[in-house]
This record gives C-alpha cells, sequence and structure tokens, in this order.
C-alpha cells in the first residue's frame, strides 16, 4: 500500500511540475509586459549589464565592505601599537588584522565569482528582436 501511494504521489507531483511549466511559458509574455507596465521611469530596465540592478548592488556592497576591511586593519594597527607588550593584546590585534585582510579578500573573491557569473548569465542579442534578452530567460523561454 505505501509503494502504491508513493508512486500515485510521484506522477501526481510529475503531472503537476508539468503544467507549472507549461504555464510558466505561456504567462512569460504576459508577465513580461506587466514588469514593463509596473516599472517606473527613473528604474533601471536591465538586472544584468553595465548598468544593472546586480551590478550596482555588488559595487556598493564590495565599497562598503572594503571600506569595513580598511576600518578594521586601522583599528587592529592601534591596538597592536597600544598592547604595550601584552602577550593577549598583541594576539588579538594581529587577529583583528588577519581577519580584516580575510574578509578584504573574500569580499573581492565574491565580487570577481558574481561578475563572472553575471557576464556568462548576461546580456546576448536575440536573432529575432534588437532588443537585449537575459540567457536565463532565453533558455527558459526557448
Amino acid at each position: 500500500m505505501k509503494k502504491f501511494t508513493r508512486n500515485i504521489l510521484q506522477i501526481v507531483a510529475a503531472i503537476s511540475t508539468t503544467a507549472t511549466l507549461c504555464a510558466g511559458k505561456a504567462m512569460a509574455i504576459t508577465v513580461r509586459e506587466g514588469a514593463e507596465a509596473a516599472r517606473a521611469d527613473d528604474m533601471p530596465a536591465e538586472l544584468i549589464g553595465a548598468d544593472g540592478v546586480f551590478t550596482k548592488f555588488t559595487n556598493i556592497a564590495l565599497y562598503v565592505i572594503g571600506a569595513i576591511s580598511v576600518i578594521m586593519l586601522i583599528w587592529g594597527g592601534l591596538r597592536y601599537i597600544l598592547s604595550g607588550g601584552d602577550n593577549k593584546k598583541v594576539t588579538d590585534a594581529k587577529n583583528t588584522i588577519l581577519y580584516a585582510i580575510i574578509g578584504l579578500i573574500v569580499a573581492i573573491l565574491a565580487f570577481a565569482i558574481v561578475n563572472f557569473v553575471l557576464n556568462a548569465i548576461g546580456s546576448v542579442s536575440s536573432p529575432e528582436t534588437t532588443e537585449q534578452t537575459s540567457l536565463l530567460f532565453t533558455t527558459i523561454l526557448a
């Protein structure tokens, strides 16, 4: 009985998934038109690209993380100078400097990875239209 129930649930899940995907493809043009109608005058039209939302967000995040890392480096240096030879304070100051440098390296690597991914799925010109569409949307709608 359990095996029969499991098979029925798998069949229902497969039918539901297929119906959802088909409905999504059929409504994609309507959704795109709705998104364009909801966009304000000063809002960016592209999520990906040089003026895209994701690019602006990652740039702002990198600036904030870079500023915090520089502040923590200065704070660690001051703690190191003011430690007075106390081993625990020296160790804490070195750890602050080390973690600030590691944070900066992680932030730069994250920025590089995000840019690589955004460029990989970035704008490609569709042969049917001259407007820029995302590779992700092109593969979903195809």
